[in-house]
């Protein structure tokens, strides 16, 4: 069976403000990208590419991810396109298992990769996420219209793992049908399939504004120490 990787980083990142997309900032040093990228390396995936747009392109291969083994797909002007950018990339390739992660959540571990991946196996579509811990109010025009039971609510977060043809599928009959999301398991539940929830880390963070920068670098600094 072959596992491919699909690290997402061709976003414009413009609520960072800094003028350099977020995955090639710095964190303790290293590259938010190269966090996520070492532990899909290191968890035996046999492909992994990097999506990014074709205007990073050449700063990423030559400067970021320079001397790593990795192939690289053509971002879209969506999320949704940039991965199915990736998916055709990884066509006739032999890939059965496609794991998709943001490539601004550098805190993934080798063991929620391998236990998405097991989950994909399994039954065909996983995803990872944190049960809520706020009360959560569904609002429409100013006013709270309900209150949905906590218990049953996860923020989802990657990787996503699924089965490759089923991936393929699902974003096919979105585009078909002119239909927009930002997560892939969204997707794959409009064709009818199901998708197990694995449970992740609150520390499994999407860095998406400076002040998220701040936290990723205390959560680096203290991965460091408890190395030690």
């Amino acid at each position: 069976m072959k596992v491919c990787a699909l690290i997402m980083a061709a976003g414009k990142s413009r609520r960072m403000n800094s003028g350099l997309n977020k995955v090639f900032m710095s964190v303790q040093g290293k590259p938010v990208i190269v966090y996520s990228l070492e532990v899909i390396k290191n968890a035996g995936i046999d492909d992994v590419l990097v999506v990014v747009s074709e205007e990073d392109l050449e700063f990423c291969r030559d400067n970021i991810l320079k001397g790593y083994d990795v192939r690289y797909a053509i971002g879209g002007s969506e999320r949704q396109y940039s991965v199915y950018n990736g998916l055709m990339a990884l066509k006739g390739t032999g890939c059965d298992i496609v794991l998709i992660h943001d490539g601004a959540r550098p805190f993934i571990t080798e063991s929620l990769v391998k236990k998405s991946i097991e989950a994909a196996v399994d039954c065909g579509a996983a995803a990872v996420g944190v049960k809520v811990k706020d009360t959560i109010k569904v609002v429409k025009n100013g006013y709270i219209e309900c209150t949905p039971p906590r218990e049953c609510l996860w923020a989802v977060q990657t990787p996503q793992v699924f089965k490759y043809e089923l991936i393929l599928k699902a974003h096919q009959k979105a585009q078909q049908e002119g239909f927009i999301s930002t997560d892939d398991a969204v997707l794959v539940e409009r064709v009818g399939a199901k998708v197990r929830m694995i449970e992740g880390s609150y520390s499994n963070i999407k860095i998406t504004t400076p002040e998220d920068i701040h936290i990723a670098e205390a959560l680096a600094l203290k991965s460091l120490y408890d190395k030690r």
